[in-house]
């Protein structure tokens, strides 16, 4: 006698982002091995990332080089200008986004730019660009909007800045570290000037006899709630009253722990995210409880990404925090991967839901006041829009965790797949299955149709693929279906698609199966 189809539902597939760290048998219906070029949406569904567009038409002095570095000015009166560095060279966008070399305007000869690892801070109206081994510079359009200075040139000038491969502006002051000859001492401004550092309140403090797990050296800054936090590679240093620098006392240190990237810490309200030696963590603990940070952001994905990390100079990682998108990126350049790790809510193990993007291949990153994410790229700057890479489409790829069909002595014989598809309109859908870990896929291929308002309907697509599109609420849901082949243990299921400018998410898998013998 025939047996009767069973069916298997999975609803918001991949809402629980990837995990590569646990073994798949255990894992959730909610993860996914796979999560290529795309995110976790509003309704905590899996879809596609967005792309980049060009921002600026033509490259200028910049050529084709990567910009490194992107920083916006805010000026007191509301002027906003985007600056930013590449080709050994410093730039601003103009009021048509065009590419404007700042020229030196100094009165004496113009420094020597050997490298592009600026790190920048804007203070009182002025962005400042510190690289180790370079004298700290300024975009001062108070005095000029087509040229820099340095530090050292400005009116009021006091002290020596020193020559720091780290700067943050915080509490209405520029605090900076690690010189050529000196990594273990914070130097900070006096209040609102950046270019007085001493008198006032200008001043320092050298933490080399501080650090309570051996010599480190401090390897980034963070400042967040009246707490400065001072990195080294392997332990952090936590002082309180940091508004009133004379009087800041030593609160707390972590041990074991430190940060290895110097462009990888990022705040937010409520946190502040960087990369150690054993994964993306956060301060948010030490922030609110006052006690040392347990919460790793990539818990499910550690291992994968420490090894890629592994391969990286790490003096190249960058990462923002964008609250518009609720996302904190780190981009690991050699390996061309971006890890998103989306910040809208804490998981049950204290990781954030991670997925990767491996095609857009930023250089550098900047977070507007008005939420637009901005990009580096080679020639370029890119606002992270659209649903193209600039002219080009780009490959979404979801894949379940493997799992037996509720026995995993039955023998499960596919029969049919169905996708439900929430946007998406003239992308080819590529269903995939495969059995018991072989890697081997079985596959279709159906055109989601080009959406318009949909009525209730069915359209064809060959013998073994469907469409139906429904209409709901302004919202284009299409179900793609396949009939499916063979039969094991352990089903897998993939979905892929090349993402043409169009938005695309997954809401929902159906399986329908018989059961074949018992082992």
């Amino acid at each position: 006698m025939s047996q009767a189809l069973q069916t298997y539902s999975l609803t918001a597939p991949g809402f629980q982002g990837l995990n590569t760290q646990e073994s798949p048998l255990d894992l959730s219906l909610g993860f996914a091995l796979v999560a290529q070029n795309a995110i976790i949406d509003q309704y905590g569904r899996i879809g596609s990332r967005k792309g980049w567009a060009k921002v600026n038409s033509s490259s200028g002095a910049l050529g084709a080089n990567d910009v490194t570095v992107i920083n916006e000015l805010v000026q007191a009166d509301g002027t906003l200008t985007v600056v930013f560095a590449g080709n050994l060279k410093l730039f601003k966008l103009d009021s048509v986004n065009a590419v404007s070399e700042l020229t030196y305007g100094g009165g004496g000869t113009a420094p020597t730019i050997t490298a592009n690892a600026w790190q920048t801070a804007s203070l009182n109206s002025i962005t400042y660009f510190f690289q180790s081994g370079h004298d700290p510079l300024i975009f001062d359009p108070a005095v000029s909007t087509t040229t820099y200075r340095r530090v050292s040139e400005k009116t009021g000038y006091v002290a020596t800045v020193p020559s720091a491969n780290i700067v943050i502006s915080a509490f209405g002051r520029l605090w900076a570290a690690n010189t050529t000859t000196n990594n273990a001492t914070v130097f900070f401004s006096d209040l609102i000037s950046g270019h007085v550092w001493s008198t006032g309140t200008a001043g320092s403090l050298n933490v080399n006899n501080v650090w309570v797990n051996g010599a480190d050296e401090i390897t980034g800054l963070a400042a967040h709630n009246g707490f400065l936090f001072i990195f080294g590679k392997r332990q952090i240093l936590i002082y309180s009253g940091a508004t009133s620098p004379s009087t800041m006392t030593l609160s707390d240190t972590v041990e074991d722990i430190g940060c290895i990237a110097r462009d990888s810490v990022q705040t937010n309200s409520t946190d502040v995210i960087f990369l150690s030696n054993s994964g993306v963590r956060s301060l948010m603990r030490t922030i609110q409880e006052k006690s040392s940070p347990e919460r790793d952001l990539s818990k499910n994905v550690r291992n994968d990404l420490m090894s890629a990390v592994s391969g990286e100079d790490v003096s190249n990682i960058k990462a923002i925090y964008s609250e518009t998108n609720a996302l904190y990126l780190l981009n690991l350049p050699s390996s061309k991967f971006v890890y998103a790790f989306d910040t809208k809510g804490i998981m049950q193990n204290g990781s954030s839901r991670a997925t990767i993007w491996d095609s857009i291949e930023p250089t550098s990153f900047c977070s507007r006041r008005n939420g637009d994410l901005l990009l580096g790229k080679n020639g370029y700057i890119g606002k992270y829009s659209t649903y193209l890479d600039d002219a080009s489409s780009y490959r979404m790829a979801y894949y379940t965790n493997n799992s037996d069909l509720g026995d995993v002595n039955v023998t499960s014989i596919l029969k049919k797949i169905k996708v439900i598809i929430v946007g998406g309109s003239n992308q080819l859908v590529t269903l995939k299955w495969g059995y018991d870990f072989t890697g081997n896929y079985y596959s279709a291929q159906v055109n989601i149709p080009t959406q318009t308002t949909a009525e209730y309907g069915t359209a064809e697509y060959g013998a073994n693929a469907t469409t139906i599109a429904y209409y709901t609420s302004g919202v284009a849901l299409t179900t793609v279906e396949t009939t499916a082949t063979s039969k094991g243990k352990i089903v897998q299921i993939g979905v892929e698609m090349d993402i043409n400018s169009s938005q695309l998410s997954i809401q929902k898998i159906e399986l329908q199966s018989k059961n074949g013998k018992v082992a």
